[in-house]
């Protein structure tokens, strides 16, 4: 987080110095005595404003907004989704750029598919692409939107995001970018380096069936097999398997947290010793003492 606020704020700084509307609270180091000073407005002295009803549905906060002086055009914010809350639908001139930061969100444009973002994604949404975007129905989210105005306007804004469009199918994510056998080419699968040698058929089986096949069906997201996974490998005791697939399940995009909470909420249903034992393992993946 502290990396990807020093992101956004250079963002802000190379756009045009000063940021519109805020005064010499913050401090100003001058580097020429005939330009312009850097101005830095200190995190005490932002602002965070609820999303005007007229432009979402839900709970909304606007955290830390920014906009240049010109030249320069760009602006944006921290923005904060409860779950279930949302943009209305809008386009933008030049179009946007969001950095997801925390919780998972959907994001789709007008005749598209709705698409789940997750901390860590980058979302580009092309010029007068009609669109909208908020948290998913169960778990809030956050992320950094930046936009540049043409002529003095950033956004048009339009009619509410319907309940029934809300809850329209998301589309899957793509399995290629989860698929626990990839491999460097002409080097052997995880299966292979496992049980090659021994058993070549069935290396052969769970690289073709269970990874190429099982993993990569549409049906569940890829962060849910692996939930689903880690959750069947704690109430089963089986810590090999586990390590392996908890690291994988962090590529995945299921937290730390979550993964803590999953074996403190198994321990009441598969056995403490299965969850102390989870719980070692986790700490050996994880790095921690």
């Amino acid at each position: 987080m502290k990396q990807l606020a020093a992101v956004i704020g250079s963002v802000a700084v190379l756009a045009g110095a000063q940021v519109h509307g805020q005064q010499a609270g913050g401090s100003a180091m001058t580097a020429a005595s005939d330009g312009e000073a850097i101005v830095v407005t200190r995190s005490d002295a932002q602002t965070s404003r609820q999303g005007p009803a007229e432009n979402f549905t839900g709970s909304v906060r606007v955290d830390q907004p920014f906009r240049a002086s010109a030249p320069g055009r760009v602006s944006g914010a921290r923005v904060t989704f409860e779950p279930g809350a949302r943009t209305a639908w809008h386009s933008h001139p030049l179009g946007q750029t969001l950095i997801v930061t925390s919780g998972v969100g959907r994001v789709q444009r007008w005749g598209d598919a709705i698409d789940e973002i997750r901390p860590g994604d980058l979302v580009w949404i092309p010029a007068g692409q009609k669109h909208w975007h908020g948290a998913s129905p169960t778990t809030g989210m956050t992320h950094i939107a930046i936009v540049e105005a043409l002529e003095g306007k950033s956004a048009d804004w339009m009619e509410k995001v319907t309940d029934e469009q809300y809850g329209a199918p998301v589309r899957p994510r793509a399995a290629a970018a989860v698929a626990p056998v990839a491999a460097q080419a002409g080097q052997p699968t995880p299966a292979q380096r496992i049980m090659g040698d021994l058993a070549p058929k069935l290396a052969q089986l769970t690289d073709d069936v269970l990874y190429g096949d099982v993993w990569a069906r549409p049906q569940l997201s890829p962060r849910d097999r692996s939930l689903v996974t880690i959750s069947a490998l704690i109430a089963m005791n089986r810590p090999d398997q586990l390590r392996s697939h908890l690291a994988r399940a962090r590529d995945n995009g299921v937290t730390e947290d979550e993964i803590v909470e999953s074996i403190t909420h198994l321990a009441f249903y598969a056995g403490w010793p299965s969850a102390v034992t989870a719980v070692t393992v986790a700490k050996d993946v994880f790095g921690k003492k």
